[in-house]
């Protein structure tokens, strides 16, 4: 896995460094040629290692052979950053294995060709970032986390999330939007971060991140403690330390209570 993630990384550098033509799929829905060949590259590198496995990517949706086993493959998390020049991208794919009708994921690598970061996990085993073993955060409160969270690239104003940037920007030391899921996830998982939200995710986004959480010793479930599944249109991950902390407060802004409200602009005119 980790040899695909580093073929089809230095692939996406290359297109990066040459720039090239942006296609939209929707309002705002970006996709490159970069995004195509990255899936190419990665689906025949899977077929010639483990040609009855299954593989859902973002691009080309899912090969289905009714294997046991399933890879779920982003071959460009941050398309929007990547066609805008912004490096913060990387290549994810996280490997799901079926027992009796239930998937666990026993595999996740997440490559960062920019900053040539390697994040692998396998379950059991723990998590490493370019080989060395990696913990989440030891941060109990807060109001002293740095937390992430992402919006969708289109329909923006049917997402809710703006309302809980407001409130948890005001409960912790500060809120990220980097553009990456599969990013954010890591950075919980190495510390870096020590919460990450956001709606709407799909399977290939997080199937690699969230083991990568788990075997770095953090916790991930839907929004209001339910155990997280790969389908879950819900993503919370934290620490562990700060993860209740969390849950209360995304329970109160459902709810509406206790809300900040937004300033005025025209409070800040000249």
């Amino acid at each position: 896995m980790s040899a695909i993630a580093r073929e089809a990384g230095a692939l996406l550098l290359q297109y990066f460094q040459q720039g090239l033509k942006i296609e939209y799929k929707g309002d705002a829905d970006l996709v490159t040629a970069a995004d195509r060949a990255s899936e190419v590259l990665i689906r025949e590198r899977i077929t010639q290692k483990f040609p009855s496995h299954d593989v859902l990517g973002e691009e080309q949706g899912l090969n289905d052979q009714g294997s046991d086993y399933r890879w779920y493959v982003d071959p460009l998390d941050g398309t929007t950053n990547f066609a805008h020049g912004y490096p913060v991208f990387c290549v994810s794919m996280g490997l799901e294995h079926r027992v009796q009708g239930q998937g666990r994921r026993i595999a996740g690598v997440v490559y960062d060709p920019t900053r040539d970061e390697l994040f692998t996990a396998e379950q059991g085993r723990g998590s490493h970032l370019n080989g060395q073993p990696i913990h989440v955060s030891k941060a109990a409160h807060l109001k002293e986390c740095l937390v992430a969270t992402g919006f969708p690239s289109h329909k923006r104003h049917k997402n809710p999330n703006i309302h809980f940037y407001h409130q948890i920007t005001l409960r912790t030391h500060g809120v990220r939007r980097a553009g990456s899921a599969a990013l954010d996830l890591c950075n919980v998982a190495s510390g870096r971060f020590d919460g990450f939200w956001e709606f709407n995710l799909n399977p290939w986004d997080t199937a690699a991140g969230a083991l990568i959480v788990e075997e770095a010793g953090g916790r991930i479930s839907r929004f209001d403690g339910s155990p997280f599944e790969i389908d879950s249109r819900e993503t919370l991950a934290s620490n562990g330390l700060v993860h209740d902390a969390l849950l209360h407060e995304f329970s109160e802004i459902f709810a509406g209570r206790g809300l900040s409200p937004l300033p005025e602009p025209s409070e800040y005119k000249t």
